[in-house]
């Protein structure tokens, strides 16, 4: 194919629109999630207070999590889903729920192992997140109570995994809703701990305070509400007709085998992240009530992501996948453009207004015994430094997946050991600076700086492996430019009130969703007039009127 054919491809618009309509199916159920994530974190602080215990329990109930994306993480759907769809296009559901069952029996394995590793090593990670407490008497009742809590939250491990593996059945499927609703149940049974912990105990108490019916309540309510969020992707994977049955024999199953060398030559593709949040964790510790507001921020830094990049690649993958099987580089162009296009569309314009309102959000987000002007102003400092990240993580995110689509991993994980290296080497830094502000805002700083760096990389390497395609469809990334850029004035003029007129929080909360709102309907009028589908749209919205 010649140059002027692979940049002129007529695209796929059927393709288009049900990759569109997908990934908005994905972005409003991950949008629930997220939210109900960041409300969970909202009300841990509100309940445990700027406290070194809050940062012990926030920490240490984050490791599973974290020991759980190492030995898979995001790469269990990247690898498990094109094996999945390339499975059901060859040999049907029958085959494909076999090899799902030896793939879950190799991971249930590993994570039951690392489960108990865990268990083993929690006096190690506790000292690692309480070294920052000052007082060593406290340091030391820390150091105990966040080994039982490590004890209680083991098991989540284990969890995690199977949820993932349900999720990514049902993507494989091309069922979003539920996979991506599902983690709400989670946090939603976490904010029920934290509701019988405010009402059982005293809240906002230090290390030396806490009672060790409390510790108990918290480990076992969170693992139970990882367990409920487990339970929940399994049913969703039996009613897309993938029901998960462990079975043996993944050695002897060449299929099983592929995927799960795959896995283990991707593990620093998950491992890598995971250890550079719990070295940034441990530095945010610290400070007291750091961990909350470094958690806060990078939970409003998810939720954008969930509606932007993440809602996308999830509903591309299958696709992507299938174009990246066959040797038709003008087709996986295409579906690579169109997903870094609909990525960038919803990421613009809420990094714009992320910038405007942080103060609002950051004064909505500290509530109770967090309500300090002094936490508000850190917080909004770091939501400003992630809203500037939103852009290039998306690039990444997107590239990402592309790379994995077509079976690379090599690339994956150069790029993810380049983000180690930078988040690590920043976050080690902003020990040098004083506590408070300047370092919370440094270590926001190191997921800010890995970000950039990691999408000039990866675009280098997708725009290497799709030539002579296009790298980007420049003229939708115009429309989403200047889409955004009508949501300017509006943002613009919400920012000075909130800082200049407005001090209360609640009237800052009406006048950030007003004018907000305002901008982003500025932003999707000018987006559709731009792409021509403003008169189909006013035509939708006059049928629904009555009369």
């Amino acid at each position: 194919m010649s140059d002027a054919g692979a940049n002129h491809a007529t695209p796929d618009t059927s393709a288009a629109g049900s990759t569109a309509r997908a990934s908005v199916t994905v972005a409003v159920w991950t949008l629930v999630s997220r939210l109900t994530g960041l409300l969970r974190i909202v009300v841990i602080g509100a309940v445990l207070g700027p406290t070194f215990f809050a940062n012990s329990f926030l920490a240490a109930n984050t490791v599973p999590n974290q020991v759980y994306t190492v030995i898979a993480g995001p790469i269990l759907a990247l690898v498990v889903v094109p094996a999945l769809v390339r499975e059901l296009a060859g040999h049907g559901a029958r085959r494909s729920t076999e090899l799902l069952g030896r793939v879950a029996g190799y991971l249930l394995k590993a994570s039951a192992l690392t489960a108990a590793a865990l268990a083993l090593a929690s006096p190690l990670v506790a000292f690692a997140v309480t070294a920052g407490i000052p007082d060593e008497a406290a340091r030391e009742r820390g150091w105990q109570l966040t080994v039982l809590v490590l004890v209680f939250v083991a098991p989540q491990v284990v969890c995690y995994t199977v949820a993932a593996l349900g999720a990514a059945a049902q993507q494989a499927r091309g069922r979003f809703a539920l996979a991506a609703a599902a983690p709400a149940l989670e946090n939603i049974g976490l904010m029920a701990t934290m509701t019988a912990v405010a009402l059982w105990y005293e809240p906002g108490v230090e290390v030396q305070q806490v009672p060790l019916g409390m510790v108990l309540v918290l480990g076992i309510g969170s693992t139970l509400s990882v367990a409920v969020h487990a339970a929940t992707q399994l049913f969703g994977a039996h009613q897309a007709g993938l029901t998960i049955t462990v079975r043996r024999g993944w050695q002897t199953d060449p299929a099983a085998c592929e995927v799960t060398r795959r896995m283990r030559q991707s593990v620093v593709v998950a491992a890598f992240p995971s250890l550079s949040m719990f070295a940034m964790l441990a530095v945010a510790a610290t400070v007291p009530g750091g961990v909350f507001v470094f958690q806060a921020a990078m939970s409003v830094y998810f939720v954008i992501a969930a509606i932007g990049a993440k809602a996308v690649t999830v509903a591309v993958l299958p696709g992507m996948s299938a174009a990246g099987k066959g040797d038709d580089p003008a087709r996986f162009g295409t579906a690579w453009r169109q997903a870094l296009s609909f990525s960038l569309t919803p990421s613009l314009p809420a990094m714009l207004l992320l910038v405007a309102f942080a103060e609002p959000v950051a004064a909505t987000l500290a509530n109770g015994e967090l309500h300090d002007p002094v936490i508000v102003s850190v917080l909004a400092a770091c939501l400003v430094v992630f809203a500037l990240a939103q852009i290039p993580d998306a690039v990444t995110e997107v590239t990402k997946q592309a790379m994995f689509a077509r079976l690379d991993v090599d690339g994956p994980r150069l790029v993810s050991t380049v983000m180690l290296a930078v988040r690590l080497a920043v976050a080690l830094a902003a020990l040098l600076l004083p506590a408070g502000l300047p370092r919370l805002v440094g270590l926001s700083c190191a997921v800010l700086l890995a970000d950039v760096i990691a999408a000039i990389l990866s675009l280098g390497m997708v725009r290497r492996r799709i030539r002579p395609q296009r790298l980007v469809d420049g003229r939708r990334l115009g429309v989403i430019g200047v889409a955004s850029a009508t949501m300017l004035p509006a943002a613009a003029a919400g920012s000075w009130l909130v800082r200049e007129k407005v001090h209360d929080r609640l009237p800052q909360m009406i006048v950030g969703i007003g004018l907000g709102g305002v901008a982003v309907v500025c932003f999707a009028v000018v987006l559709a007039w731009l792409t021509g589908q403003l008169p189909s749209l006013v035509d939708k919205l006059r049928a629904r009127l009555p009369g």
